[in-house]
């Protein structure tokens, strides 16, 4: 029971971290995008390599996996510049499969279908956490650095700005805002903090391919968001920790035949989605609260 738990804490930990990155962008910056399992992946694939060939230290792993994300982020960064709403959805979307294509076939790095194995377990300070209580206190860890970081880019001129931006892009290049500076930075922070989560993710399971990094984690991050509350910091954690859950309150209920669970759960998450867009579009945090913190 207690290794069930601990695995559930720190998926929800490394999944909470994604939702978070994203509502960044998301709910301060307006910026809609289908590409955030891409730069899971990337932050995933990169920590995976340096550990397999070079070192499995956190402190070289991850900051290396966040650049490579930051620097590929690039690539969404510059639609985003031209194009808005549905236009830069569309974009985004493109990058999203254009991203799983090249971990599909890019063998030599990521394994292409079959994926990566052995990653060896994650070392800081040459200590190798292979104990799944010490990774879930790092899971932890990481996430409540990556909400102190954004909390604290929140509330400096960037994160007003980033809000400005979202609220009248004109107005704020009206008042003398760099709204393309503004855009692109915010992008990069935003795909460098989800490349942490990849690698916890890698190091984690010891094993990855690019079935983690589909359209389909892109479209359940931004149902965390969305169900949680856009444009607030509690909300990707309680929208994180509700598509975390549900599955496993699902596989409780046995009067529910085993094989329909997958798309019983499909459908719940579609129905909480309409519904909460039609009685409460600011999600289950949001609403009075979206207004103030956004």
């Amino acid at each position: 029971m207690l290794a069930y738990i601990l695995n559930l804490v720190t998926l929800i930990s490394i999944n909470a971290v994604l939702a978070i990155t994203l509502n960044f962008i998301m709910g301060y910056a307006g910026i809609f995008s289908m590409a955030h399992a891409v730069f899971f992946g990337v932050g995933a694939y990169v920590a995976a390599f340096i550990a397999l060939h070079y070192t499995a230290s956190l402190f070289i792993a991850v900051p290396i996996a966040m650049a490579a994300a930051g620097l590929l982020s690039l690539v969404l960064a510059l639609p985003a510049l031209r194009v808005r709403g549905e236009y830069f959805v569309a974009a985004s979307l493109g990058l999203q499969v254009l991203g799983v294509t090249i971990f599909a076939e890019w063998k030599s790095f990521t394994g292409g279908l079959g994926g990566i194995i052995g990653i060896p377990p994650a070392d800081i300070f040459g200590y190798a956490l292979a104990d799944p209580r010490q990774f879930t206190v790092l899971a932890v860890a990481c996430l409540v650095l990556v909400i102190a970081i954004t909390n604290i880019l929140l509330r400096s001129s960037f994160g007003r700005n980033l809000k400005a931006i979202r609220d009248s892009e004109s107005a704020a290049h009206a008042f003398g805002k760099n709204v393309a500076v503004i855009k692109t930075l915010s992008v990069i922070v935003s795909s460098a903090l989800a490349a942490i989560a990849g690698a916890l993710y890698a190091f984690y399971l010891g094993f990855i391919n690019v079935e983690s990094f589909t359209l389909d984690t892109s479209v359940l991050l931004m149902a965390m968001v969305i169900i949680g509350g856009t444009g607030t910091l509690l909300g990707p954690i309680v929208g994180t920790c509700i598509l975390m859950l549900l599955p496993s309150a699902f596989s409780y209920m046995s009067f529910l035949p085993s094989t329909e669970v997958g798309a019983i759960q499909q459908i719940a998450y579609g129905l909480a989605m309409v519904l909460l867009m039609i009685f409460r579009p600011g999600g289950l945090v949001g609403s009075s609260r979206a207004k103030e913190v956004g």
